[in-house]
């Protein structure tokens, strides 16, 4: 896929993996950690975002940082725990190389909050951050002006355009109700074609082949995409 090689060029490549291949909002991706991920089942725990805490005063915070306190999340439906696509994890694994490699070099300044979407010297990305690199990576690579809640969009509706069972895309979109994932993305209005295949491929890896009502909460942690055959190996 263009989007997803082009990006590990960019100071966005872990977020756009997030956001595609994962389904993530935004500011969820700017609230993980390395301690979120275990290492052992390949998972990612979501339990934080990053934003501003209801009646808090930027005046009481350090500059730069009022838009990124560490604040629950948009609903109890919102935590979860997701399964890793080995695409990810391993991008994963190389980010957190480079995270050491920068606090090693940098001790001093460093900010060792351990994010995994955060700046050479430890600090979290902003709201607004990708925006700037995701614009250019569209036009560089002449992909079509798309929005960026479009791809989270692409991951949902391809899911749901497959017979995948609402619950289950419910649960891994964070969604309170499952109406919603319905309503919302049950269409085709989302859809990015060049994320297809790897969502396609997730789709094959992912279909449930007995009662989904009985088993969807155990397949959520059996999801594993395997997006060699459009990425290459990663090195």
């Amino acid at each position: 896929m263009v989007l997803l090689k082009a990006s590990k060029e960019t100071p966005i490549h872990m977020q756009v993996l997030f956001n595609v291949l994962m389904g993530l909002r935004r500011s969820e991706i700017n609230g993980l950690k390395y301690s979120d991920v275990d290492y052992v089942n390949r998972t990612l725990t979501v339990q934080r975002q990053l934003g501003i805490e209801p009646n808090s005063r930027k005046e009481d915070f350090a500059p730069k940082t009022f838009t990124k306190q560490e604040i629950g999340l948009k609903s109890e439906s919102s935590y979860r725990v997701l399964p890793i696509p080995d695409y990810v994890f391993e991008a994963i694994l190389e980010e957190r190389k480079l995270y050491e490699k920068h606090r090693n070099r940098r001790k001093r300044e460093f900010q060792d909050l351990d994010y995994i979407c955060c700046s050479s010297y430890g600090r979290p990305r902003s709201k607004s951050f990708h925006w700037k690199h995701y614009k250019k990576l569209l036009s560089d690579n002449g992909l079509p002006d798309i929005r960026w809640h479009d791809l989270r969009s692409t991951f949902c509706t391809l899911l749901l355009k497959n017979d995948f069972h609402p619950k289950a895309v419910s649960k891994l979109m964070g969604h309170a109700k499952e109406i919603i994932t319905m309503d919302v993305y049950g269409d085709n209005k989302g859809i990015i074609e060049d994320c297809i295949p790897e969502i396609i491929d997730f789709i094959d890896e992912v279909m449930p082949e007995e009662d989904v009502d009985e088993k969807f909460k155990k397949e959520l942690l059996e999801i594993v995409i395997d997006t060699t055959e459009y990425l290459g190996e990663v090195s």
